[in-house]
């Protein structure tokens, strides 16, 4: 069942309908990569259920693209390894290996899914990886644009600064002397890694502040209030498995519901929830731009 708040805004949110969940296909709706709360509710749910696994064999496909590490460093390193933890950083999934001090790390690119599956699952066409667990589960690396990406890594960290931890003082300084619109801003992953072009559109709607902005001009009121959505936009998502508008499903194949809460991403020509005003699309840096040109100064 649909929580309450997402069934009230279906008949408002501009899409056609709503991805299936289960074993079915995702809805293609648009191309976008997963974002911030993809990624985590993805690494939520694969630590769930192979957190304490023990990697007993690996497969990897012969196509190059998806691997920044080898696949026979990656096929030597990996078997025997206990996965201590599974988590994210920025849009990467880490996986912390016991008496180790590489850590696996996955990035899902535009299409790219890590889904936990019996054996007897059929798999997947444009599987790329596939760790054997001595539980009998599998989990598999499925991508059919082979931009994702899997790595062997020592301490990642990321490029940016968390958006969920970031202070108040750190986001202002991040911003204080960048000549660039504030939405170019949000998507630079060296200054926040893991805010994407759905989160950074909702947040600058939900903080009243135009993309086209210059990032250096925004005064500290407006930055603190731009946090203060950027955050809240986030965790919503999150709670709300992620927003399917493309390929994106979680660790059990199920889609998302916080394509149902957007406010701005493509509502194009769509009446503003707060003042009806049409909601209007320009191209920022290449990228499809949402906002409300009422709401948002």
């Amino acid at each position: 069942m649909l929580p309450a708040r997402v069934a009230r805004r279906r008949a408002f949110s501009g899409l056609d309908h709503i991805p299936p969940q289960g074993g079915g296909q995702t809805a293609t709706i648009t191309r976008g990569m997963p974002e911030l709360p993809e990624v985590e509710t993805i690494a939520r749910g694969v630590d769930e259920r192979i957190r304490g696994d023990r990697i007993e064999a690996t497969w990897f496909s012969e196509k190059r693209e998806p691997f920044k590490s080898s696949p026979q460093l990656m096929a030597a390193e990996l078997p025997g390894r206990r996965i201590a933890r599974v988590y994210r950083v920025g849009k990467h999934i880490v996986f912390d290996l016991e008496k180790s001090s590489l850590q696996w790390i996955v990035h899902l690119g535009m299409t790219g899914r890590l889904l936990v599956a019996d054996p007897a699952t059929p798999v997947p066409p444009h599987t790329h990886g596939i760790l054997h667990l001595t539980s009998g589960k599998e989990l598999r690396f499925v991508d059919p644009r082979r931009f994702g990406r899997m790595a062997l890594h020592e301490r990642f960290t990321g490029t940016g600064k968390e958006p969920l931890l970031i202070t108040p003082d750190e986001f202002a300084a991040l911003f204080r002397h960048r000549r660039t619109p504030i939405k170019a801003a949000l998507l630079n992953q060296k200054l926040l890694h893991g805010v994407g072009n759905i989160y950074a559109d909702e947040a600058l709607f939900r903080a009243g502040i135009r993309p086209r902005r210059m990032a250096r001009y925004l005064k500290r009121v407006e930055l603190d209030r731009l946090l203060a959505a950027l955050k809240k936009v986030l965790l919503e998502a999150i709670s709300l498995g992620g927003s399917s508008v493309s390929d994106y499903v979680d660790a059990a194949g199920v889609a998302g519901f916080f394509q149902l809460e957007h406010r701005v991403y493509m509502r194009t020509g769509l009446p503003c929830l707060v003042c009806k005003t049409p909601i209007r699309r320009i191209l920022l840096g290449g990228r499809g731009t949402h906002y409300c040109p009422q709401c948002q100064r």
